[in-house]
């Protein structure tokens, strides 16, 4: 993967299952600051297909064009597809230091906060291949137990195989869960400046709080075709119309 390092951040260029010329395109508008010819090649390439890597790229040019709502948006998708990626990551937060709401999010029980940072350490692909090199593994370390005739090769097979096995059944666990946390879209931004958050869906409801432009919420009742329930970090809850949030 080639990089370029341009200011604050560092752009992933590398190849696209479209036209490469396409792509160099994009990526040449981008570096001679041509922001809003790279944000309209971007987003042309992603509707012939998804990939963390544009996403990041298509964030990098919102952010230069000082648009930080899309830029949040195209980085929590790139993040989504490439959870363990340390830029993604840096660059989202420097888009979201740029919003107004400061939210807190509610403490969580540290294991669970420490088990969705595992899973998120690799894609669905990367814990895919961690649980087959874990099987090989096991499959060898199980070989040499049988096969071996020392006493401590023997007891060295005997539990490297049962320990690649149980990281075998967990990669397989992570993988499922991060193909469901990709395939399930619960989580969106409020894309609208000043959006009152109501304590039912009418546009007559009393007030909740106010939330801004880019703000992470998630989605946890879907079921209404112009209201949404949403929830905020630090617990609150309410209602906020369909368009004024956009599923990342």
């Amino acid at each position: 993967m080639a990089v370029v390092c341009l200011s604050f951040v560092i752009c992933h260029f590398t190849c696209s299952p479209v036209g490469a010329q396409t792509k160099a395109d994009a990526d040449s508008a981008y570096v001679q600051g041509n922001y809003q010819k790279a944000i309209e090649v971007y987003s042309a390439l992603l509707k012939e297909g998804q990939s963390a890597d544009i996403y990041y790229n298509l964030g990098n040019a919102y952010y230069r064009t000082e648009e930080i709502t899309q830029a949040i948006l195209a980085y929590e998708r790139a993040l989504r597809l490439s959870p363990g990626d340390a830029d993604i990551r840096f660059n989202l937060q420097l888009a979201r230091s740029k919003t107004v709401d400061r939210i807190v999010p509610q403490t969580q029980f540290f294991a669970v906060t420490w088990y969705r940072s595992l899973v998120n350490s690799f894609s669905a692909d990367g814990w895919a291949y961690a649980s087959l090199l874990a099987l090989a593994l096991a499959i060898v370390l199980a070989l040499l137990y049988l096969f071996s005739s020392p006493l401590w090769l023997r007891k060295v097979g005997f539990f490297g195989a049962g320990l690649m096995l149980i990281a075998f059944l967990l990669s397989n666990l992570f993988a499922w869960q991060q193909q469901h946390d990709l395939t399930q879209r619960h989580a969106a931004i409020i894309i609208q400046s000043a959006v009152p958050v109501k304590s039912t869906p009418a546009a007559n409801g009393t007030d909740l709080f106010i939330l801004h432009e880019g703000t992470k919420v998630e989605v946890t009742d879907n079921t209404m075709e112009e209201w949404k329930e949403i929830a905020v970090p630090d617990g609150n809850q309410g209602w906020v119309q369909t368009n004024q949030i956009e599923l990342i």
